[in-house]
């Protein structure tokens, strides 16, 4: 069982999970905790209260006074829905692909960017994904709970589908053209590999160009997460979003 420690996150879930789903747990008070615990009363959510040693071992964690368990992240949506729901009068999509991204801080902090830029959705392998649930969920500041995102067993054949659905595909690459200088109006997808290995080779051949963040720093590349952010901007800014 893992626990969700960040007010917002705390919020977000319990906005957002079946009633009766997991329990709170909370040793502290205030105004912001207090609105917590009504929300979780109206989402039929138990409340335990305890002292905050008592809560500081049982979530293994820093809290500020309150804690919700919850039981993983599991995905309400799925790729085929996804593909099957796309209408001829939508234009204008965003798709990520996020391959070998295993660090939950920054799986959490795309998906805070994904929904702030609403993509319309996000793939993730079955292998070599995120599994932190604590951490990804309190990195996401709940967005978690709100991006549409599924598992798919092979991200090149995501790929491939995307495009017969008429969808660009770009992998994120650091040789690639500049974000700016690229037409990224229509249905785009972008691919995302981790920071140590990049985008596998295999996935980049079914992508049909590569784009990049311009730098001049002295560090290589930018985090992974900080580079979705600015991708996700350029493509809805020249989507006039």
């Amino acid at each position: 069982m893992s626990f969700l420690t960040g007010f917002h996150a705390i919020e977000e879930a319990l906005k957002s999970a079946g009633r009766g789903k997991g329990t709170l747990y909370v040793s502290g008070k205030g105004p912001r905790i207090k609105k917590i615990e009504e929300l979780a009363a109206r989402r039929g959510v138990p409340l335990v209260r305890l002292s905050a040693p008592e809560l500081r071992e049982l979530s293994s964690s820093e809290h500020r006074g309150i804690a919700l368990s919850i039981e993983g992240y599991t995905p309400e949506s799925s790729f085929e829905g996804f593909i099957e729901s796309i209408g001829d009068n939508q234009t204008s999509l965003l798709v990520l692909l996020l391959d070998g991204i295993t660090d939950p801080h920054n799986f959490g902090a795309i998906l805070r960017s994904a929904d702030q830029f609403e993509a319309d959705f996000v793939c993730i392998p079955e292998r070599r994904a995120a599994s932190e649930t604590e951490v990804v969920a309190n990195s996401s500041a709940g967005a978690v709970h709100h991006v549409p995102f599924a598992q798919v067993p092979n991200l090149s054949r995501a790929v491939e589908k995307l495009k017969k659905h008429g969808f660009w595909v770009y992998g994120a690459a650091m040789g690639g053209d500049p974000i700016h200088s690229v037409d990224l109006t229509g249905r785009i997808a972008i691919v995302l590999g981790s920071e140590g290995r990049g985008i596998s080779a295999n996935l980049a051949t079914h992508c049909d160009a590569e784009v990049a963040v311009p730098t001049r720093g002295r560090l290589d590349s930018l985090n992974v997460s900080v580079a979705a952010g600015i991708i996700l901007y350029e493509i809805r800014r020249q989507q006039a979003w």
